[in-house]
């Protein structure tokens, strides 16, 4: 075999491994020692047509576009890299433009099967710096190829059966920085993030819904923030709001943290050191276990404050019980009678605003709905925000959350002889 028919072979073996075919054709493969790589040079055949990648038509061959490299799934250990000058046509309707490759996207410096791996990478590793170390690329091109997946999976997700949504604010960065997030309570899934905490952040988040599926969503759990329910009754009405349990149970719990401080403070100026470290005590009730279970029955038979509060706080756990909005609507008048005639003051307050926001708590028994799902995504999110030890810029953060949590679909989807060929190239 001669040297030039042994190129030829090498050629015609990448090419086969490559899934590349007619009109393409691999001219050369170099392999480099020294460097540990294999450069693949690709052409398009000069006696093919072409045809315009947005029409489809068959046109005239304009010229050819500068050479470009996408990185290629490693070869025996070996960067393996394409390399080719991509053709451009001369369409009528939509001008000269450059034809997109079979082995990648456009715009993408890498190959289908390697982002394809690179995700799977991705989603394995605790971090972006190891995914990167493990792929040999650097941070920013990572960051990429995860923004590309993140566009993808955008793309391609369907809303169509969303119809009970959590809105919700997470911490985004230090001090008062926050950004909201719109779930999916039927299938858990992070739908759309979006910077701050405000009426308008709220309204994005709606938006972020096509307007069709929008109209069909029938209920939102959220707290009792203005932001949420004011941008609910502006972009999607027939909505109906659902104040999240968890977050009055929150309030309640605060409440109770309040009138342990205001009395702890005033036992120990009489030198009674009862309220010391009882705070936790007060938050988990009756999930408190041996010696420290007898010493808060304790506190509950003293004349405490603080035990009045918790009991109020105890009781209104059976408001949720109730078997439909009737009773609970009469369960809580009682209750908020009995509050306000203490002097509790900030149980009291926290009366008020349940109050306030009655119908929105009572929408809980037509739809059953709470935030528990996008509560349990917090550990998730907050794992990422450790693991990239913080954000600087909002845009990574959401892209972090929506490839982590969002279920979308993020891999290219690569041809049949590709993937095929892909149990060769590692």
């Amino acid at each position: 075999m001669t040297e030039q028919e042994a190129k030829a072979a090498v050629a015609a073996h990448y090419g086969m491994l490559l899934g590349i075919a007619s009109p393409w054709v691999v001219k050369e493969a170099k392999l480099e020692m020294a460097g540990r790589r294999v450069d693949i040079e690709v052409a398009h055949d000069a006696s093919q047509a072409v045809r315009c990648p947005q029409c489809r038509r068959e046109c005239a061959r304009h010229d050819h576009a500068p050479e470009r490299t996408w990185r290629h799934l490693d070869v025996m250990q070996f960067t393996t890299q394409i390399r080719a000058r991509l053709p451009r046509c001369a369409c009528e309707e939509h001008g000269v433009v450059t034809l997109v490759p079979p082995w990648a996207e456009p715009g993408s410096r890498f190959t289908l099967l390697f982002e394809a791996f690179a995700v799977q990478v991705l989603l394995a590793c605790a971090s972006l710096t190891q995914a990167a170390e493990l792929l040999r690329l650097d941070w920013d091109s990572v960051q990429r190829v995860m923004d590309r997946a993140v566009e993808r999976g955008l793309a391609r997700r369907s809303t169509s059966e969303v119809v009970h949504v959590g809105l919700d604010e997470k911490s985004f960065g230090r001090g008062q920085n926050y950004v909201s997030v719109m779930t999916d309570l039927k299938k858990p899934r992070v739908l759309e993030v979006v910077e701050d905490r405000t009426s308008e952040a709220a309204v994005a988040l709606w938006k972020s819904l096509p307007e069709e599926q929008r109209a069909k969503v029938e209920a939102a759990s959220m707290d009792m923030g203005a932001n949420f329910s004011s941008a609910t009754r502006q972009v999607a009405p027939q909505a109906k709001i659902v104040h999240d349990r968890f977050h009055v149970s929150q309030l309640l719990n605060e409440a109770v943290d309040k009138v342990r401080r205001e009395e702890h403070r005033r036992l120990l100026e009489q030198g009674d050191e009862s309220l010391k470290h009882t705070k936790f005590l007060w938050l988990q009730g009756a999930a408190v276990e041996g010696e420290r279970a007898l010493g808060f029955a304790e506190l509950c038979e003293r004349d405490l404050k603080t035990a009045k509060a918790w009991a109020y706080k105890e009781t209104f756990v059976e408001f949720w019980q109730q078997p439909d909005a009737i009773s609970a609507k009469r369960f809580h008048e009682q209750w908020h009678a009995q509050v306000m005639r203490s002097k509790l003051e900030p149980l009291k307050k926290v009366a008020r605003t349940l109050a306030a926001h009655l119908d929105g708590l009572l929408n809980y028994f037509v739809h059953r709905i709470t935030n528990a799902l996008t509560e349990g995504f917090n550990s998730r999110i907050q794992a990422i925000k450790a693991a990239a030890r913080g954000f600087r810029r909002f845009q990574n953060y959401r892209t972090r959350i929506l490839f982590f949590c969002g279920k979308l679909d993020l891999a290219p989807h690569t041809t049949p002889l590709a993937a095929s060929c892909s149990q060769f190239a590692h």
